[in-house]
């Protein structure tokens, strides 16, 4: 019997993680997040004030089971937004942090905040025993991790350690991009996706306004949302072969426009990756996913009108290209590479460099001291495609012998192994749902698993 649960990590995830174990009196919950409060993360914490939801406010509700609680909470607390409003980030984590704080107050003697980080977990009796950095112990019956998404990887030829810190930033979201930049000075941005977005956004409202060049392989960048007409969605769910799928999103988007033809496949999108088999899922993050990616996370129109605007007078250089090599110099990073279809190399030397490549998942690389030590204890294992933890349907973690744990789960996009679609609220919220559900016996209401 689950009694005491800990939620290791308080961003999104593990927020709402311990926020619904409440609502379905479940067991007591401790979270244990590095930040002095929970529910913000690096993705609502950190961002600046120019960033804004990708998400209309209609869609942002935190809870499955009430689809307009963003938006009542958005007027109770006295902001201008309508359900079809793209929200300030920094908004969305005061609601976030708004709901815990009140969990906590109705929940005094069942949901507990500790500030730390984790560093080791290990199986102690018929439950788990977590230490942290400080020296302390916790004991729970059940670990949930929450760890959210890691800072990325170094790219290919680039030493960080060779590197001038000022020049090189390898998690752009602990700095401030454009301090100490002058607008003579060029910045090289590893990556065209959001967060690339964001960064344009935050180098502009640092007061940057020299030349920017974004790099990435195909040289995509996220479309914009529009206003959509209505349609009649498919009622099946397509092939999991990612030549079928292709070809029937592509007819699809003839018919219905593409954004209602990726927007149809959301409700089977979870299902699609678990029926694809390893070699199909390879398939599709080799040739399909930079292409999935710009087309299912698009930006606010008004974001994409300012994209289109640094672009088109070419303050912003999108680039697709491929590097070879980066070099400290006298005066920043000297960066090799190849435009894609040519052969010739380019070499350009930018004052900074900002790594945008996407969040961390490859466990062999990670140096995140809880996830090095339970992989070494063989506690977890990576997923197949090394995109993060390998759980199961349930979200219960997998062994390096192969055998499923029932006393530690993984929730957020560290679970993208399993579930491809799994990084945004609308997926997440669902999924700390049906945990907490589970953990609290909730399941069995209404005559489920029987």
């Amino acid at each position: 019997m689950t009694e005491h649960v800990v939620v290791i990590g308080g961003g999104f995830a593990g927020a709402l993680q311990a926020i619904n174990l409440m609502r379905h009196d479940g067991p007591r919950a401790t979270v244990i997040e590095r930040r002095d409060q929970a529910g913000e993360g690096v993705a609502y914490g950190d961002a600046d004030p120019a960033h804004v939801l990708n998400v209309r406010a209609a869609n942002m509700s935190a809870l499955p089971d009430e689809p307009e609680h963003f938006v009542r909470w958005l007027n109770d607390a006295g902001y201008e937004a309508g359900p079809r409003t793209f929200v300030p980030r920094l908004v969305y984590g005061t609601y976030l942090r708004d709901m815990f704080e009140r969990a906590r107050a109705a929940n005094p003697e069942r949901l507990s905040l500790i500030q730390g980080d984790a560093v080791d977990l290990e199986r102690s009796g018929e439950g788990v025993r977590v230490a942290l950095e400080n020296g302390e112990t916790l004991m729970a019956d059940t670990a949930v991790l929450a760890v959210g998404n890691l800072p990325p990887h170094a790219p290919p030829g680039l030493d960080p350690d060779a590197l001038d810190p000022q020049c090189y930033l390898g998690d752009p979201w602990r700095h401030h991009p454009a301090r100490g930049l002058s607008d003579a000075a060029e910045v090289l941005i590893l990556g065209t996706g959001l967060t690339m977005v964001d960064m344009v956004l935050s180098l502009r409202r640092g007061g940057y306004t020299g030349r920017i060049v974004a790099l990435s392989r195909r040289g995509l960048v996220p479309r914009a949302h529009d206003d959509q007409t209505a349609f009649d969605p498919i009622r099946e769910r397509p092939s999991p072969r990612a030549s079928q799928l292709l070809a029937s999103v592509r007819a699809r988007a003839t018919a219905v426009g593409w954004r209602n033809a990726v927007d149809e496949l959301r409700r089977y999108t979870q299902s699609l990756w678990r029926a694809a088999d390893n070699a199909q899922r390879e398939r599709f993050l080799r040739h399909l996913r930079p292409w999935w990616d710009v087309h299912r996370h698009r930006i606010a129109p008004a974001v994409a009108e300012a994209l289109d605007r640094e672009m088109t007078d070419r303050s912003l250089e999108v680039v697709a290209a491929k590097v070879s090599t980066f070099k400290k110099t006298a005066d920043g990073i000297a960066v090799t590479y190849r435009l894609r279809g040519e052969n010739a190399p380019v070499t350009r030397t930018f004052a900074r460099v900002l790594n945008c490549i996407g969040p961390q998942g490859d466990l062999a690389r990670t140096t995140d001291p809880l996830l090095r030590a339970l992989v070494g204890r063989g506690l977890l294992r990576p997923d197949a495609a090394h995109l993060g933890i390998d759980v199961d349907a349930q979200n219960r973690i997998v062994r390096a012998d192969g055998k499923v744990s029932d006393r530690l789960l993984a929730i957020g996009p560290m679970t993208r192994g399993a579930h491809w679609e799994i990084v945004a609220v609308p997926d997440i919220r669902v999924q700390t749902w049906s945990v907490a559900r589970r953990l609290s016996n909730a399941h069995w209401v209404g005559g489920e698993g029987l």
